[in-house]
């Protein structure tokens, strides 16, 4: 699917239209141009869409081979890791955050990954579980071809006991979500000027709700993909989360039933219930 501020149009439904966006952004790298120009040559043979309907039906918009994550990239996400200060993480979360080198983390497969009004999940063996909202890289071939909404759930109780269990208290099933949509850069404008907000709903109420902007980072986008890409093998498409600055406090922790909104400016809202896992 392709829309502007208008019209959705069914590229899927031209010949020869591409099936995903990562066959939308091969397209692109081969004629040399950007995925919007690729993608309005299409609009003129391609049927429209309901926007209604489209909002109503929301998959994933992408399959990314592997999904990453950069961490310590705000300051108010350093000053609230201050609090963390068993296991040494307050000292470690300082250094990446003073340190040339960012926090680069693996973050989860498309089997780990949800898409839009698919439940996230929380672990059973974690006391406090959190979203994390973050503007999220789309790359092609290492170069940032768009952005959309991340989801990195995470379980910070596990995070907290010993910085060793980051990989457990990060990676596990249903622990990321991506979506609604995949907008390019020429939509949202600067991506270190964007307005984000996140809302924790319970049975119909608000338990919490904060909101940022990505003009808080302290490090480029185009920083955390180079030292993403360094001495690593990157696929064809990846996804590439940039850090978050709203974390709920202590006493706030996502219930079997929540329900996550992250709005991004120029992107839009990924919404998602929440799951408690079995072991």
């Amino acid at each position: 699917m392709a829309s502007d501020e208008e019209t959705a149009y069914d590229l899927t439904a031209t010949e020869p239209g591409p099936t995903s966006f990562h066959e939308l952004a091969s397209a692109a790298a081969l004629t040399d141009d950007s995925v919007d120009e690729v993608a309005a040559a299409w609009t003129d043979d391609a049927p429209t869409v309901d926007r209604d309907v489209l909002e109503a039906n929301l998959i994933r918009p992408l399959d990314p081979e592997e999904i990453w994550g950069a961490g310590v990239t705000y300051s108010i996400s350093q000053e609230a890791r201050q609090e963390d200060s068993s296991g040494g993480l307050a000292e470690s979360y300082l250094n990446a955050y003073e340190g040339d080198r960012p926090e680069v983390y693996f973050k989860a497969t498309p089997s780990r990954t949800v898409g839009p009004d698919e439940a996230v999940g929380i672990r059973g063996d974690s006391e406090w579980d959190v979203p994390e909202p973050e503007l999220t890289m789309i790359l092609y071939k290492g170069d940032i071809v768009g952005y959309t909404v991340g989801n990195d759930v995470c379980s910070r109780s596990i995070e907290r006991e010993n910085l060793l269990y980051l990989p457990q208290s990060k990676i596990y099933a249903k622990s990321c979500a991506l979506g609604p949509c995949i907008s390019t850069g020429d939509t949202i404008g600067d991506p270190h000027d964007v307005r984000m907000e996140l809302t924790i709903s319970r049975d119909g109420d608000t338990v919490f709700q904060e909101s940022t902007s990505t003009s808080e980072m302290v490090r480029s986008v185009d920083e955390l993909n180079e030292f993403f890409q360094r001495y690593n093998e990157v696929p064809e498409l990846t996804a590439l989360l940039t850090g978050t600055s709203i974390i709920p406090p202590d006493d706030v922790t996502l219930e079997d039933g929540d329900d996550v909104a992250i709005e991004i400016e120029g992107i839009g809202t990924l919404e998602n219930p929440v799951e408690l896992l079995d072991s």
